[in-house]
């Protein structure tokens, strides 16, 4: 019955303990939050209070949101990733969006902000050649890319259209690190640095247009086309890539700098191309070999298909199933199923 009765009474003050420690745990919080407005209260007799707290917590505020530090009136974030924008912030901390070729997305910058935009590939961090960069153009449309003028020279037979100084080293003694300006948009600058790097810019998806203007360019900067879009490169895959879509465009490109090899591989998706719809720019855009080899290709797979139709099985030493009357209505009448389809048959069949 004693026994019972301590039970009793020990559970009742750990109810008792608990339910008071809650109170002040929680009153300790409300007084830490409430604002002052008088004077400062008398000092708690804390070890009263926590004598009845079998585990004391720790009421630290934790830090979920990146921290933003007021410095003589100006807002400072943390350094954000190397991505294809930059923004360098003074008075906002909002970092603008990115669109989904790689370029600037268009945003209305907000008041005292300064909008910078960096290549993600041709970035100052970037891991693509031993070096630093150590050369920056920028396109017509504000786009900073951080380049190596070894690279670009190397690939170059005119000093990059004469932006840089001949002997790579000179870079070192001279101020090569300014930034020059290009009249590409940024767009067509990128797969022409991709292509000067033998990298695949794939997975910016550029249109076509685009791969066209970045291939005439090649010429500008003093960069063979017949050195750089051969079989087993990154330019000559994507460029083939949009053989179903445009065989004509493409195949007047391969034509203008003699890509022989693309051209090949896009006339195949010409055979069925009505060639009495080519205009004059288109012609001239060709030119007269490659033009002349378009109409050849598709003559001569029409006069291929009449040899191998048109001559009439040789004939056989008479049957009694089938003399020589029979063979002579099997000659006529493959003529005529020959010539039918042969008129009609078009180089695509």
């Amino acid at each position: 019955m004693r026994l019972r009765d301590d039970f009793c009474r020990r559970s009742i003050f750990a109810c008792v303990s608990r339910t008071q420690s809650f109170l002040f745990l929680h009153l300790s919080l409300f007084i830490r939050r409430a604002p002052v407005f008088m004077e400062t209260p008398t000092p708690t007799d804390w070890d009263s209070v926590l004598q009845f707290v079998a585990d004391p917590l720790d009421f630290e505020p934790k830090a979920t949101e990146t921290a933003v530090l007021q410095t003589n009136g100006n807002l400072q974030v943390p350094t954000p990733p190397v991505c294809l924008i930059l923004m360098v912030v003074f008075n906002c901390s909002r970092m603008p969006k990115l669109s989904n070729d790689g370029t600037p997305a268009t945003e209305e910058p907000a008041e005292g902000t300064t909008l910078v935009s960096i290549s993600t590939t041709f970035y100052p961090g970037a891991q693509i050649n031993e070096t630093t960069p150590d050369v920056v153009l920028l396109t017509s449309d504000s786009v900073f890319f951080y380049v190596h003028a070894s690279a670009l020279l190397g690939s170059s037979g005119n000093q990059f259209n004469s932006l840089l100084p001949a002997d790579p080293g000179s870079c070192e003694n001279q101020d090569c690190n300014a930034v020059l300006s290009i009249p590409e948009h940024s767009t067509v600058l990128n797969v022409l640095l991709h292509i000067i790097y033998d990298m695949s810019c794939i997975h910016y998806s550029p249109p076509f247009p685009t791969l066209v203007a970045a291939v005439n360019c090649l010429s500008t900067y003093g960069i063979s086309p017949k050195l750089v879009c051969v079989p087993s490169t990154p330019t000559y895959t994507l460029l083939l890539s949009y053989a179903p879509l445009f065989p004509l465009e493409l195949y007047a490109l391969a034509a203008s700098f003699d890509l022989y090899d693309l051209a090949v591989a896009t006339s195949s998706h010409l055979l069925s191309f009505p060639l009495a719809t080519i205009t004059d720019e288109m012609a001239e855009c060709i030119g007269p070999v490659y033009l002349k080899r378009l109409f050849f290709l598709h003559f001569g797979r029409s006069d291929a298909l009449k040899r191998v139709l048109l001559p009439p099985p040789h004939p056989h030493a008479p049957t009694p199933w089938c003399d020589f009357n029979e063979q002579k209505k099997l000659t006529r009448a493959w003529a005529l199923a020959s010539a039918y389809l042969a008129w009609d048959a078009r180089p695509g069949v």
